[in-house]
């Protein structure tokens, strides 16, 4: 009699478990049929966040990379044209998508984040800043419906936005800017900065005008992703007198002690060795004079 109470004792124990597994299979497809609770956005804890598409989430940018608006030398011009730009979206009022292109270490990414704190600073409004990473643009979509109910006026930037063969995320980039059913949230505006006026290589419009039906048509689908922008603003190669004025404009704002005469010869021969003039490489010769100079400087990147 005991061989059978056993067995069945046996059974009884299986059959236990699994119950458990199913009741645990049962509730693990519920979880994932079920709608997820919306993400916590928090813009009121920081200025300025990166977009992190896996949570979905932002995450707040305790200390922005910032340059000192009076340090941007150079770009007068645009720097008028953003900061007014920026300055009505902040009030409520029409303004448009920046495309900020052009040469180099001209200060491009820069003036987008020092846009922000000279507005936030002096227009009396909060602007929050949101940086997009490029490779999470066809992510775009789920960050302006998640933006699309507050009441933060947001910048939402791209740094170094460009677009290789075969890569068709610039199609939701246009449609997120413009073209799509919803559009654009009035509370979000998009700037972003490129080395490209049209975004994409050259050679990609070719071919898709070689390979196209209708050639014009292809190309203008490609060149319409800049048209989405309504301001394009174009940094170029900087001249000498302007370059040795960004320089001049560091050794004023840190207080470095140089020889006018000395500092020049050094600047110039220091960008002769790069090759190029441009505000990236009068900060990394300001560097370079600091530390020979024995002095601690705060980090900064174009």
């Amino acid at each position: 009699m005991s061989k059978p109470s056993q067995a069945l004792s046996g059974e009884t124990a299986e059959i236990a478990a699994l119950g458990e597994k199913l009741e645990r299979l049962i509730a693990a497809v519920e979880r994932l049929s079920s709608p997820a609770e919306p993400p916590g956005l928090y813009l009121e804890s920081a200025e300025a966040f990166v977009w992190q598409p896996e949570k979905p989430g932002l995450q707040p940018v305790k200390r922005v990379n910032r340059v000192d608006m009076p340090l941007l030398r150079g770009i007068e011009r645009v720097k008028e044209i953003l900061i007014d730009n920026t300055q009505r979206f902040a009030q409520g009022y029409a303004a448009n998508n920046v495309l900020l292109w052009g040469a180099r270490g001209m200060g491009k990414s820069s003036l987008v984040k020092a846009s922000q704190e000279y507005v936030n600073r002096h227009g009396g409004h909060a602007i929050k800043l949101i940086e997009i990473h490029r490779e999470d643009i066809d992510t775009l979509p789920i960050l302006l419906n998640l933006l699309r109910d507050r009441s933060e006026r947001v910048i939402l930037f791209c740094d170094d936005l460009s677009f290789d063969h075969d890569d068709s995320s610039y199609k939701s980039l246009k449609a997120a800017l413009d073209g799509g059913v919803e559009g654009r949230p009035d509370n979000v505006i998009f700037y972003a900065t490129s080395n490209r006026r049209h975004l994409l290589p050259r050679d990609m419009m070719e071919n898709e005008r070689s390979t196209a039906i209708n050639p014009s048509e292809a190309v203008e689908e490609k060149v319409s992703l800049s048209d989405r922008f309504g301001l394009w603003l174009g940094f170029h190669k900087c001249n000498q007198e302007d370059y040795l004025e960004m320089v001049k404009g560091y050794v004023e704002h840190y207080g470095l002690d140089c020889d006018p005469e000395q500092l020049r010869c050094e600047a110039l021969e220091w960008a002769t060795t790069r090759g190029a003039r441009s505000g990236r490489v009068a900060w990394q010769f300001i560097q370079d004079l600091a530390g020979r100079l024995g002095r601690r400087i705060q980090n900064y990147s174009e």
